[in-house]
Parts: C-alpha cells; sequence; structure tokens
C-alpha cells in the first residue's frame, strides 16, 4: 500500500509537460457531456477535474453552510461502504480525491494510476451519486465545522473578511460566510444535506478537465459513467449581488498588539474588455514583490512585513481589494500612504518602464504555471468556469503583450476611485475612529 501511494505521489511529480506542448481537445462525451483534455501518454497516470457552478451561494438563507457541511461529507462512505471501508479502498486504488466548497463553485479533484482507472473512477462515481450521508458521520464532520467557526470567531483576519463582506454585499450569500454560522449549522438535519447534494451536483452546471494518459474516446465513456446519473438540472442560481461598500473607514476594536487592515472598492469583472488591462495594472501596483504599495509602505516606511492586492473576481460580484498588517501606532500613517498612493496611480498611471517590466514579468511567469498535469488539469477546469476558452492559454500573453500605455492609464481612471476606497482596520490602531 505504501508502495502504491508513493508510485502515485512520484508520477505527479513527474508529470511535466512542456507549456508549449499544450494541445486542448474539446470533446462531447456520447451522453452530451463536454470535456476539455490534453493527452499526455508518457506517464501512466490521469488528473481529472471537475467544477460545479453555484456553490455555497445555492443554501437556503436559514441553511447557510448546507453545501460546505455536504461537499465536506462526500467521501465519508457511498453505497455500501461506510467511511473506514471508503477509505481503504480508496487507499487499495492509490487513489487520491479531494473535495472544495466555496461561495460560487463546488471542485472534485482526482488522481489515479492509468491501470486502476476504472475501479478509482467508480469508486469516485459512488462518492458522487451515491453518498450516504450517515448520521455518525454527519456528527463528526459537524463538529469539525463547528470547532472551526468557533476558531474563526476569535481570529482577527476572519472577523474583518466577515465584516466587509457583510458591508460589500448585504444580505447577498457573499454576504455571510459559506462555511455557515454556529447557529445554522447545529441546526442543519440529514434533509437538509440530502437537499444541498441535489441542488448543487446536477449536469446543467458542471465543467470537465482531464489530462494525462486517456484519449479523447476513452475519456468520453468515462465522464458518462461518471456522471450521468446525475440529475439533469440543480436549484436555480442565485441573483446578481449589488455591491453597497461605500469609501470611509471602519474601526474594529480587537486586543491584539498588530493592527490588521482589509481595504477595497467596487472591482472590475474577468470578461471585461479592460480586465488584461486592470491585470497589468495591479501586478505594478500591489500585485508583486515589487509593487508601489510594497515600495512605498514597507521599503520606504518599513511600516509592514508585506502588502498586495488583487482583482477579486467571482460570478456575482467583483472587488479591488488589499491587505496589510502593522503596529497600531503606526497604522493610521499606513493608511494615509495607501490613500494617496490609490490617487496617484488613478491621476498619473503608470510609466512606460513600469509597463514593460511587468508584461515581461507576468508573459515569462504564465508558462511556469503549466507545470504538471495536475497544475494543467486546474487550470483549465478554471478557465471553463470563467467562461474562457480553450484557445485562451495560446493567446494569453498575446493579450498581455498587447497593453499599451494608453490602455493601463485610461483603465486607470476607471478602476482606481480613491474617493469610494474603504478600509476596515482591526485592532487598536491609535488615531483611527470608524467614519
Amino acid at each position: 500500500m505504501k508502495r502504491l501511494m508513493l508510485t502515485l505521489a512520484a508520477l505527479i511529480a513527474l508529470a511535466t509537460p512542456a507549456f508549449a506542448d499544450v494541445e486542448v481537445q474539446e470533446i462531447t462525451s456520447p451522453g452530451g457531456i463536454d470535456a476539455w483534455l490534453v493527452e499526455e501518454h508518457t506517464i501512466p497516470f490521469v488528473a481529472l477535474e471537475l467544477r460545479f457552478k453555484g456553490g455555497a451561494t445555492l443554501d437556503p438563507e436559514a441553511k447557510r453552510g448546507a453545501v460546505h457541511l455536504m461537499t465536506a461529507l462526500i467521501e465519508e462512505g457511498a453505497g455500501e461502504m461506510d467511511a473506514q471501508e471508503f477509505a481503504a479502498a480508496r487507499e487499495a486504488l492509490a487513489a487520491s480525491y479531494s473535495f472544495d466548497a466555496w461561495n460560487d463553485g463546488i471542485s472534485v479533484s482526482a488522481r489515479f494510476l492509468s491501470e486502476n482507472r476504472d475501479e478509482a473512477v467508480a469508486l469516485l462515481r459512488e462518492a458522487l451519486i451515491n453518498p450516504r450521508f450517515d448520521e455518525d458521520a454527519v456528527e463528526r464532520v459537524r463538529g469539525q465545522v463547528l470547532s472551526g467557526l468557533r476558531s474563526d470567531a476569535t481570529d482577527p483576519d476572519k472577523i474583518a473578511s466577515l465584516a466587509m463582506a457583510r458591508a460589500a454585499w448585504g444580505a447577498h450569500p457573499y454576504g455571510s460566510d459559506a462555511e455557515g454560522t454556529l447557529t445554522s449549522v447545529a441546526a442543519l438535519t440529514r434533509e437538509d444535506i440530502v437537499a444541498a447534494h441535489r441542488a448543487a451536483l446536477a449536469l446543467d452546471r458542471v465543467y470537465v478537465s482531464a489530462v494525462g494518459d486517456i484519449t479523447a474516446e476513452e475519456l468520453g465513456v468515462l465522464i458518462d459513467d461518471l456522471l450521468g446519473d446525475l440529475p439533469a438540472e440543480g436549484a436555480p442560481m442565485v441573483g446578481e449581488a449589488e455591491f453597497q461598500l461605500e469609501g470611509g473607514l471602519t474601526v474594529l476594536p480587537f486586543d491584539t498588539p498588530q493592527s490588521i487592515a482589509l481595504f477595497a472598492h467596487e472591482g472590475i469583472p474577468f470578461d471585461d474588455p479592460d480586465f488584461i488591462p486592470a491585470y497589468v495594472l495591479n501586478e505594478v501596483f500591489g500585485g508583486g514583490a515589487e509593487s508601489r504599495l510594497n515600495d512605498e509602505v514597507r521599503e520606504k516606511r518599513g511600516l509592514t512585513y508585506g502588502i498586495g492586492t488583487v482583482l477579486s473576481t467571482r460570478q456575482y460580484g467583483d472587488m479591488v481589494i488589499g491587505k496589510f498588517a502593522t503596529s497600531g501606532a503606526r497604522m493610521a500613517e499606513a493608511v494615509q500612504v495607501v490613500r494617496d498612493e490609490w490617487a496617484r496611480i488613478a491621476e498619473e498611471g503608470l510609466t512606460e518602464d513600469e509597463l514593460e517590466r511587468a508584461k515581461l514579468y507576468l508573459t515569462g511567469a504564465y508558462p511556469l504555471r503549466f507545470d504538471s498535469n495536475v497544475a494543467i488539469a486546474e487550470i483549465m477546469a478554471g478557465m471553463q468556469f470563467q467562461g474562457q476558452d480553450a484557445g485562451y492559454i495560446a493567446r494569453r500573453n498575446d493579450l498581455v503583450n498587447a497593453v499599451t500605455l494608453e490602455d493601463v492609464n485610461r483603465v486607470a481612471k476607471r478602476i482606481y476611485r480613491p474617493e469610494d476606497l474603504h478600509f476596515f482596520v482591526i485592532g487598536q490602531p491609535e488615531g483611527l475612529t470608524s467614519e
């Protein structure tokens, strides 16, 4: 058994096709399920990725955390096997499965050897189609979730993040924790979990990618066997989220020597024509180790060990969001520096040198992401989930290189709005009070 698992781990590590060799096939199974495939027959191993759109946003309002708890229970027994028997069967096959839920979706990842492919897929099928949701497993996993929520209640990062989410998204599911609350999770019944399974895992919202030792014909048969008995349709998707956060400052008192700041305003969707220029902008402004914010806040003034920003894109709403930590005595100064830099990039944009260095880094780093079968399968599933076509991999660097100084400076005025920037500071910051 140990040797089998070590073999699988070694094959995962060795499965490293070159970026230039990534040729994506778009296939449709005999049963009508679409998938993306990259064949790589030099290693007897397959990485399979599934994404189900909807995720924890499908939770009924009073049952927040149902999809998250359901997903955590998928592998805790299936069909005729209880949790221990399922785990033993998986280990005997040297297969690896992982399941995760977040607000916008559910991911299912499977890795298995070619020689065990049929058995590994059959076992995964049982987990997806016939999960048991035994009462003892429900109570055990519920206890783990509740323990995590109690820990979150004393975690300043989590407290600040939830405060920002509530202020930004209000009653939309984005405004609460995808894992639920102590009250909502404690009240969930087995029937709620079964309903969450039926709502979230359906054929009308699944995306499939595979990389490795498998042909298009074989993959078509595989995904029909694996997914064909799922419901044709799941629960209706929720509506768009209305961004409600206005510019300002919220101080959350908390007894800690270091204060933490989150800052954000409304962002830009992934399918916006200006997203690529915005992505290049963010790399210069707050995305990298040599960003403007890192230079001004950390290097020049020593106010923090690190600061960064991201373009947070979601299915129903988007944010430009950043974070740093510093002592309470210096938080006010750091907040002002960030505000000043936010205004400066909106007004001045980038220099030609900054733009060219960012493009050189982003185009050089992109191929390095395709460093294994597993990574490629994950990237392809994510692309489908975001609505990209299979040709995006080949043209992505061309899109980055096509960004001009005029593009980024125009977009800087559009997306960086200092008057809308809101800070959530948790800790004991001196000289700051909620606005």
